[in-house]
């Protein structure tokens, strides 16, 4: 597997995202904790560290929390998004007014960490897989608001994007197919509508119903539920005609034999949807 080139997201949705969740955090009257027991001129220096291994996802959102709250925040960053963490390794300093360092907080780190958690998430299907040919890509089973976001960490954690939305590929599923009238109906239709630019994609739950795809031609092929033996059956059927993923209940104890059985993609809803938060936390430096 080649290594997933990163670039960074659009500054503007980073910001309006962060600012958003600053909004909801700090209310009507901002930090009142920090208001009550700390100085108005009061300094700190901090830093956000991992507390357990796993992947960095999220920088440009936390260095965006800090600097929206106060421009007199001074961000180093020490890592960047892709990287592998120990406990213990420092992602990032900062100094500057201790009550907007505080205030900006929780907002860094909840992003940092659900996005490290899904970077992490990913790497661990990836690593499994790194032998093969397969790559492990997202769905669109993601948090509402969050979704280019979430499909940026998967690419942090080594796993490639499937489609954004309803608009950007064509995907007919098992229900798209039964109003259609069948896989060669709807693949038929599908390639009369789209666009030279436009992929497409259908679902097939048997064999047979490969067969009849192959017939028509779409792109892609999706696999849906079958087991390794039949998924070589399909990889043999297929000849390298049409790309083919394999999709449905995939874990992390049985995605190496699903890959090895030599599909080209592997698709989790579990990496964005269910990957549990990466533990990193922002402590104050004492002197």
């Amino acid at each position: 597997m080649t290594t997933k080139r990163l670039s960074e997201l659009p500054l503007l949705m980073v910001d309006e995202a962060v600012k958003s969740a600053l909004l909801e955090d700090w209310g009507r009257a901002g930090d009142i904790t920090s208001q009550a027991t700390l100085p108005e001129d009061a300094t700190a220096k901090a830093v956000i560290a991992a507390r357990k291994p796993g992947v960095l996802s999220g920088v440009q959102f936390a260095q965006s929390a800090f600097r929206q709250t106060s421009p007199e925040l001074n961000i180093l960053v020490e890592m960047s998004d892709g990287d592998r963490l120990q406990p213990g390794d420092v992602v990032a300093r900062i100094e500057g007014p201790a009550r907007a360092l505080l205030a900006a907080e929780r907002v860094a780190l909840n992003f940092l960490g659900h996005l490290s958690g899904i970077a992490t998430a990913t790497s661990r299907f990836a690593d499994l897989i790194a032998h093969t040919k397969a790559d492990i890509v997202c769905t669109r089973k993601t948090t509402p608001g969050l979704r280019a976001f979430e499909k940026y960490a998967v690419k942090c954690g080594g796993g490639s994007n499937h489609r954004f939305g309803l608009d950007d590929a064509i995907l007919i599923k098992d229900n798209h197919i039964a109003v259609a009238g069948g896989v060669r109906e709807a693949v038929a239709a599908a390639k009369s509508f789209a666009g030279h630019l436009v992929k497409i994609e259908v679902e097939v739950d048997t064999l047979d119903q490969l067969r009849e795809a192959l017939a028509v031609g779409p792109d892609v092929v999706m696999l849906d539920n079958m087991p390794p033996e039949t998924l070589r059956a399909a990889v043999d059927i297929a000849d390298g005609k049409v790309l083919l993923e394999a999709s449905g209940g995939i874990e992390l104890d049985t995605v190496k034999a699903v890959a090895e059985a030599g599909v080209d993609l592997i698709s989790s809803g579990w990496i964005t949807h269910s990957a549990p938060v990466l533990d990193l936390g922002l402590d104050i430096e004492i002197e």
